[in-house]
């Protein structure tokens, strides 16, 4: 199933179509500022499944939580003084940080040796209206395909591909393929872990 969606104001009704999938436990793709996801909620074992099968990842591989504020990255993990300056900084916007792990995420969804969660605020109308009607986390993985090269496909094209490989396409149109860059700040200082859309001016 496919559903056009504004890119710039989101229409309310189509979001909460998107919201009543995901509670349902289907697994979509959605768009962000670094690209389209795959994206699902927190107590979809099946869809976290799925992604891993479709992307070829080892069960090890951490996921992402695409959040709706600062509030919500602050329940979900333990956010200390200095990271929360730079996250408030920076966001929203196309980076992915790594924080310790609150108790609220589940062990399946960390980096299993650091207790590490990468978290998100995309600059992104669509994804934001997505993780606000869901009152939650939007688990999100980058929407990759192993024997597929995405790059510069249409929205019409990326959907067919994925017309049996998740349950929903929320099709968004263009965004920005480059990645997010990287930060790790579950330490005393923000170590850079990719350089990717996001800049980097605070080394």
């Amino acid at each position: 199933m496919r559903v056009h969606i504004h890119p710039d104001n989101p229409q309310a009704r189509l979001i909460a179509q998107v919201i009543d999938a995901l509670q349902r436990g289907e697994l979509i793709g959605y768009p962000t500022d670094s690209g389209y996801a795959f994206g699902w909620t927190l107590n979809s074992n099946q869809a976290a499944e799925r992604v891993r099968r479709l992307r070829r990842l080892d069960s090890r591989h951490p996921f992402t939580l695409c959040c709706a504020d600062l509030k919500q990255v602050g329940s979900f993990t333990r956010l200390h003084d200095s990271a929360f300056r730079l996250i408030k900084r920076l966001t929203p916007g196309p980076y992915t940080f790594l924080l310790a792990a609150g108790a609220n995420v589940p062990r399946r969804l960390q980096a299993e040796r650091r207790r590490t969660i990468g978290v998100r605020l995309p600059d992104h109308a669509i994804a934001q209206a997505l993780v606000e009607a869901l009152g939650e986390p939007l688990c999100s993985s980058s929407l990759l395909l192993p024997d597929h090269d995405l790059i510069g496909l249409e929205s019409e094209e990326l959907a067919d591909l994925l017309d049996q490989r998740v349950d929903l396409f929320v099709d968004g149109g263009a965004c920005n393929a480059e990645p997010t860059t990287v930060v790790d700040l579950s330490g005393d200082l923000p170590v850079v872990l990719r350089r990717g859309a996001g800049e980097v001016d605070w080394e």
